[in-house]
């Protein structure tokens, strides 16, 4: 196993960040629920499967900000001025709130707060298939945030070259990981979410 998956200081930044995360966003977590409810039929969290650590999967929690989910074989990602996205699931998205349940995943160990970002498996089957360094990426845990991410590698991969760069990315960083890079990517992260263009 590679030392990014196992070093168990990351392992307690991963405990110490997203517990207190957990506490500090806790009231906003509390008023997006309440929005969420009051605006369409369904349930808070989104649930899917996807790729984790060695491929294994896992259920990932996102605040749901479409008024419908896939988390079947074909999986249609979100598009720019997708008319499935309700009006306050896409200030959710633009501003990255919808992925704060995730540090919940993050204390279960099925994330980290940096790594790859996870695909859904239908994606992992995809791209897995004809990007031939793609399944490198599972000798990490996904992350919250990561290389790719800071890069400005985010939101829809319609073209294979978006996605083998994000592989790429995703790659570059285990075979380079240490931990103060990891503070780095989340010190990083803040300005890419507030100046994305391809978060929708």
């Amino acid at each position: 196993m590679s030392p990014v998956a196992q070093d168990p200081l990351k392992r307690a930044l991963d405990i110490l960040v997203a517990g207190g995360a957990l506490l500090f966003f806790a009231p906003l977590l509390l008023l997006v629920a309440v929005l969420i409810k009051l605006e369409t039929p369904g349930p808070v969290l989104f649930r899917q499967t996807r790729g984790g650590l060695n491929g294994n999967p896992f259920t990932i929690y996102k605040f749901r900000s479409m008024r419908c989910q896939e988390n079947g074989a074909r999986v249609v990602q979100a598009r720019r001025d997708d008319d499935r996205i309700t009006p306050i699931g896409r200030v959710l998205r633009k501003t990255s709130i919808d992925e704060l349940p995730q540090l919940l995943n993050v204390l279960r160990g099925d994330m980290s707060l940096v790594g790859p970002r996870p695909h859904a498996l239908a994606h992992d089957e995809q791209y897995g298939a004809i990007i031939a360094n793609y399944r490198l990426r599972f000798r990490a845990r996904p992350g919250l945030t990561g290389l790719a991410q800071i890069r400005g590698l985010r939101g829809g991969t319609s073209a294979l070259e978006a996605m083998a760069a994000r592989v790429e990315a995703d790659n570059a960083y285990i075979e380079q990981w240490t931990l103060g890079g990891d503070v780095k990517i989340l010190l990083l992260t803040l300005p890419h979410l507030l100046l994305a263009e391809n978060a929708y």
